[in-house]
């Protein structure tokens, strides 16, 4: 078989030809593929060749790019937050305070303390208004919203609630949930119910999820809407039967049931 390769060598048979011309075929396609790379790298180089400057500043750009991504993280977004952490400590204490305190005439002025701050230190708006794109800016609108909602103002509570963005397991349905809480006491039931079934949905657990079951009944049936009640109420006792909300919920069926 190696013969077929010799300088010179001239087939004889039939058999012999056609290896030959399969052989001869191979190289020509070899060939035509290495002049075909030979070409497309040619002109890669002549467009590079063309373009150098267009590429370096392309380069350069994104170069750019990354390293003020890099730097805003680490000497401005870093340094934001741990200041925004510091101002948020001190607010949530007095939040704590308000929440914890036994005198009712007080807790109204305990909860402004926490919102406007005092000795020089932020409150809970500014801590929002200042640091709002970090997470003790985002967390502090979530207190804010609670502290609103406990001296009763449900528009400004509504607001900070809304702004607040969270998929933690606990807060983020009471935010929700809250904010229902705030239609329900502007008179706006419809609005309620919606946030209490979104607050329903969300992270199930034996903690949120009962509460707001409940809340989501007694809103619909403030709304005459007594099926959507009983759906509600009939799974908080079927899901969630040793929680507190389900000791209640046999009253409110009864009422969903009567007006049916």
């Amino acid at each position: 078989m190696a013969t077929y390769n010799k300088r010179g060598y001239k087939p004889k048979t039939k058999k012999e030809k056609d290896v030959q011309e399969e052989i001869d075929i191979k190289d020509s396609t070899t060939a035509e593929v290495f002049e075909s790379l030979d070409q497309g790298a040619s002109r890669t180089e002549e467009w590079v060749e063309k373009n150098q400057k267009p590429i370096l500043y392309t380069i350069v750009g994104i170069l750019a790019v990354v390293l003020g991504f890099l730097a805003y993280t680490k000497f401005v977004a870093e340094p934001n937050e741990l200041e925004a952490a510091q101002e948020l400590a001190y607010a949530q204490e007095n939040f704590n305070t308000a929440l914890e305190s036994s005198n009712e005439s007080l807790k109204d002025s305990l909860y402004m303390v926490a919102l406007d701050g005092n000795n020089g230190k932020y409150g809970l708006l500014d801590i929002a208004e200042n640091y709002g794109s970090t997470k003790a800016g985002n967390l502090a609108n979530y207190y804010a919203g609670m502290s609103y909602l406990e001296i009763k103002k449900y528009t400004e509570a509504i607001s900070h609630l809304q702004d607040f963005d969270s998929d933690d397991m606990i807060l983020a349905p009471l935010a929700k949930g809250a904010m229902g809480d705030a239609f329900m006491q502007l008179d706006q039931a419809s609005e309620a119910l919606n946030y209490y079934e979104q607050a329903a949905k969300m992270n199930a657990n034996q903690f949120t999820t009962p509460r707001f079951l409940f809340k989501a009944g007694v809103a619909a049936i403030d709304l005459g809407q007594n099926d959507t009640a009983l759906t509600h109420l009939n799974a908080l006792k079927d899901q969630y039967p040793d929680s507190e909300y389900a000791a209640q919920a046999d009253l409110y069926i009864g009422k969903a049931q009567g007006g049916n």
